[in-house]
């Protein structure tokens, strides 16, 4: 590698950074997160990148190119590496490794919550195949499970290990657990964060209350706006049912809008996360299952104990603050809390 050709890079890319993320003086070595970076932001300046040193670069590469070096040594290497689905979110010294599995859209967003948990583990967020946009994502979570043990060979597991399934993710987690439990690996600790299988494989109790809260919020909400809005708010859910969302969504983007951006990445692997959703059934656990319910429910059910108690050998339940999506945003801190003492408990038994 030529140090002079790197150090001009790092320019380049200093002047990019600095001007998209409006800060100045950005450093070598400061991390795109910690600068105020967000997936919007990410898309913004890989834009430019590709404008300026004429390269184009898949936005999930700030996930593992975070600083002005790092990605500078990547720019002047003339093929990208393979990508691990393992985005390191925090160092640590202790095995085995904490594993977060992704939410709906694939992105490893956990950045805060793994800063906030106190442990000597190394927090590992797992990133769906199809984020970088080179290749296209599974719609099977037994397909998932399968890739991302495979690709967990390479941090050196032991004899242990430590999922952490964040909605969506918690049934990644747990098909992850299944297999592991199988093949005789000790799954240490497994936490479901607000986690639910498809409304198709509850009693049908839980799936006539859950359509009851659903029409009743719509109704509610609907009711608080003005007659025109309330239609257009009527026609989206619609279109919402007729899973034409999404495909909507994509051609409202710019037509510029790079076929590597988040904007289209994460939006291809949602469609292919609500398919998995809908064709996987969860199998009986045979370990401990740590769930964690935010206090504030919406759409999702309110007790899981009704619907994890038949699916698991032992279920504990423990609440934070906030609701669905502000207990990993705004009261990430409790989560972090509670995910600390569980992890920390797991290692004490």
């Amino acid at each position: 590698m030529n140090n002079n050709s790197t150090a001009a890079t790092v320019d380049v890319l200093t002047q990019i950074w600095q001007r998209v993320l409006q800060r100045s003086p950005i450093g070598p070595e400061d991390k795109f997160s910690d600068l105020g970076g967000n997936d919007l932001i990410a898309d913004r300046m890989f834009a430019e990148i590709a404008q300026v040193c004429g390269r184009e670069l898949p936005s999930a590469t700030i996930c593992h190119a975070s600083t002005i070096a790092a990605l500078a040594m990547l720019l002047d290497q003339p093929a990208l590496p393979r990508f691990s689905p393992f985005v390191p979110l925090k160092a640590g010294s202790q095995n085995p490794p904490i594993l977060i599995a992704h939410g709906v859209g694939g992105r490893a967003s956990f950045s805060e919550l793994a800063r906030h948990m106190r442990t000597s583990h190394p927090i590992y967020g797992i990133q769906a195949k199809g984020v970088d946009g080179m290749e296209l994502p599974f719609d099977r979570i037994e397909d998932m499970a399968a890739f991302y043990l495979d690709a967990l060979e390479q941090l050196h597991l032991q004899d242990s290990c430590v999922l952490i399934g964040y909605s969506f993710g918690g049934l990644v987690a747990l098909e992850m657990a299944q297999r592991l439990s199988e093949a005789g690996r000790r799954v240490a600790l497994l936490v479901l964060v607000d986690t639910y299988p498809h409304p198709r494989y509850m009693a049908i109790g839980q799936r006539l209350w859950l359509f009851g809260r659903r029409v009743l919020g719509h109704l509610s909400s609907m009711a608080q706006m003005p007659i025109g809005r309330a239609f257009s708010y009527l026609a989206d859910g619609i279109e919402r049912r007729l899973h034409v969302a999404e495909a909507h969504r994509l051609r409202t983007l710019p037509p510029e809008t790079s076929r590597l951006s988040f904007a289209l990445t994460t939006s291809r692997n949602r469609e292919s996360d609500f398919l998995a959703m809908r064709r996987y059934r969860p199998r009986f656990y045979r370990g401990k299952i740590k769930f964690v319910r935010p206090a504030s429910s919406s759409y999702l059910p309110t007790d899981p104990t009704a619907i994890w108690k038949n699916l698991a050998a032992e279920l504990e339940v423990e609440t934070v603050p906030g609701d669905h999506l502000g207990m990993i945003g705004t009261h990430f801190e409790s989560l972090a809390a509670v995910l600390t003492r569980c992890v920390r408990e797991a290692f004490s038994e």
